[in-house]
């Protein structure tokens, strides 16, 4: 499972709010999987009133057909899991895209432009817990996916050993922990995470939690995070490796 860096959240919502994603975003006519007439939880009246989450939805139904755990699971389970996923954000918007695109990634790869809608949602969510927070508390680790939490840098570092991440080499990859007991790994030298510095206001936001996965082995959890005075934003799981990896 592999979610696109963005390091500017900025970008993404002006292509947002001018309706860019209206031009790459093929099939918006298609979808959702479901008769939206026959709808009746928030998640999927939500699915039903935005083209890209109804595109999306139909992506993920076609995807599953196709899709074989990797562990051996159930691939029944995983799917309930994943739905329950995106049922759970009722009719927010930026948790619903989270969870697809978790399915989709779930069942084999998501298009560029998914992803992009993704970061763009979850990137405005994040800047609006940002507002309502202006005394920079720490909030616990988001548990669900779509969940946001204020929190704080405590170490930037390479990817491996102590050295700080501002002298390392650029092939010594980047990390980054929190004051929420968070963390950020990334094997290339990420670009949000060298222009942050130490103690310096965070929002990170849950988008994936992996479901196709052994038994007890929860690596891999992706966070959207941006610094909130830096300016610099990342997507990077919270381990090295993801669940059944090395």
């Amino acid at each position: 499972m592999r979610f696109s860096v963005r390091t500017n959240v900025l970008l993404a919502l002006a292509v947002l709010l001018t309706g860019g994603f209206l031009a790459v975003s093929p099939a918006l006519a298609n979808g959702p999987s479901f008769d939206c007439a026959k709808a009746s939880l928030p998640a999927e009246k939500a699915i039903c009133a935005d083209p890209q989450l109804s595109a999306i939805d139909l992506l993920v139904a076609k995807a599953y057909k196709g899709f074989e755990p990797a562990f051996g699971g159930d691939k029944h389970k995983i799917a309930r899991g994943l739905i329950a996923d995106r049922n759970a954000c009722n009719s927010d918007t930026a948790c619903i895209v989270s969870a697809l695109n978790n399915a989709l990634q779930t069942y084999g790869t998501a298009p560029s432009w998914v992803e992009d809608y993704n970061i763009a949602l979850i990137g405005k969510k994040a800047l609006d817990a940002a507002a309502r927070n202006p005394g920079n508390r720490d909030d616990p680790l988001p548990s669900a996916i779509g969940q946001c939490a204020s929190t704080h840098i405590k170490t930037l570092t390479a990817r491996l050993g102590d050295d700080p991440l501002e002298t390392a080499t650029p092939d010594a990859g980047s990390a980054a922990t929190f004051t929420n007991g968070g963390g950020a790994v990334s094997y290339d030298r990420e670009p949000g995470l060298v222009a942050s510095k130490v103690g310096e206001p965070v929002v990170m936001c849950l988008i994936s939690i992996p479901r196709d996965c052994p038994k007890d082995d929860d690596r891999g959890r992706v966070y959207y995070s941006i610094d909130l005075v830096a300016k610099g934003s990342w997507t990077l799981p919270d381990s090295q490796h993801m669940c059944g990896g090395a």
